[in-house]
C-alpha cells in the first residue's frame, strides 16, 4: 500500500503545509519531524517559485524568503533525503509546473522517486494539461494529486474518476490564506466526489487552526492547513519548530474527536 493510501487507512487526515527553506532548510527539517512526531499524516513541502500565482501574502512572502536565502531545487531534494532518513510520513511536493519544466520534467519526477516523495501538487496545471505530467508520474509511483475547486462544477465527476492520491480541495474562490469563514458548498462537491471515485479528499485553502480543521475534516477525508503554519515561522523564526508541533498535535487531535 502506498503511504498516502496507508494515511487516509487511518481515519482523518491532517496534511500541514511549509515552505521549503524559511527561514532556512536546518529549519524545515525541524518542522517537518516536529510535524511528523506530532500527528500530522502527510506532509506537504513548497518549492519555492517567484511567482507562486495560487498563493496569499504569507506563502508569497515565505517562498521570497527562501528564494533570497539561496534555496533551490536540487537543495530541497538533499533535503528530503535527509527527512527520510528520520520518518517514513507520506510527502508530496507542492510547486508550479515551471518548477518542474525548468528543472526537466522527467528528471524531477525520476528524482521523486529515488527520494521517496510519494505526490506532487501542481496549483497552476490545468485538468486538461495533466498528460504532460501523467504518464511520468504513474511510471514512478508518483500520485499526481488533482483539484477540485468551487468554479470546477460540471467537470468535478470527471476529475474525481481519474483522480489518484488523494483530491485537493479547494474550499474557496482566490489565493491561500487564513479566512475567518469558509461559505462554498463544501458538502455538495465532496458528495459529488464520494459518487464518483473510491480516492479519500481533504480540504484546504482559507483553514485557519484547529476548530476549521474539524470542521472541514467532518465534510471530508482531511484538512490542509499551510497559511496559518508559515505565520508561525514567520513570527518564530528558527524557534517555530517546537510551537509547530505543538499546533500540529491541536488540529490532529480536533480533527479526531
Amino acid at each position: 500500500m502506498s503511504r498516502i493510501k496507508n494515511a487516509f487507512a487511518n481515519g482523518k487526515v491532517f496534511i500541514p503545509f511549509i515552505t521549503c527553506g524559511d527561514p532556512d532548510l536546518v529549519t524545515t527539517k525541524k518542522a517537518v519531524l516536529e510535524m511528523a512526531a506530532n500527528g500530522a499524516d502527510i506532509v506537504e513541502l513548497g518549492i519555492p517559485f517567484s511567482d507562486p500565482t495560487a498563493e496569499g501574502p504569507v506563502i508569497q512572502g515565505a517562498n521570497l524568503r527562501a528564494l533570497s536565502g539561496g534555496v533551490t531545487t536540487d537543495k530541497v531534494f538533499d533535503l528530503v533525503r535527509e527527512i527520510r532518513r528520520e520518518t517514513d510520513i507520506a510527502l508530496c511536493f507542492m510547486t508550479y509546473a515551471n518548477v518542474v519544466y525548468s528543472y526537466d520534467a522527467e528528471k524531477f519526477i525520476n528524482t521523486c522517486k529515488e527520494i521517496g516523495i510519494d505526490g506532487l501538487i501542481l496549483p497552476d496545471l490545468p485538468y486538461e494539461e495533466k498528460e504532460e505530467f501523467l504518464p511520468l508520474c504513474k511510471a514512478c509511483g508518483v500520485d499526481l494529486i488533482s483539484f477540485v475547486a468551487p468554479t470546477s462544477e460540471d467537470r468535478i465527476a470527471m476529475i474525481a474518476k481519474e483522480a489518484t492520491g488523494f483530491i485537493y480541495v479547494v474550499s474557496s474562490l482566490g489565493v491561500t490564506g487564513m479566512r475567518s469563514e469558509i461559505t462554498t458548498d463544501l458538502p455538495k462537491i465532496v458528495s459529488v466526489i464520494r459518487a464518483n471515485t473510491d480516492t479519500p479528499c481533504a480540504i484546504g485553502f482559507g483553514i485557519s487552526g484547529p476548530e476549521q480543521a474539524a470542521k472541514m475534516a467532518g465534510i471530508s477525508d482531511g484538512a490542509i492547513i499551510g497559511s496559518a503554519i508559515i505565520r508561525i515561522l514567520e513570527k518564530e523564526g528558527k524557534n517555530a519548530p517546537e510551537m509547530i508541533g505543538e499546533f500540529t498535535k491541536a488540529v490532529k487531535t480536533a480533527i479526531m474527536a
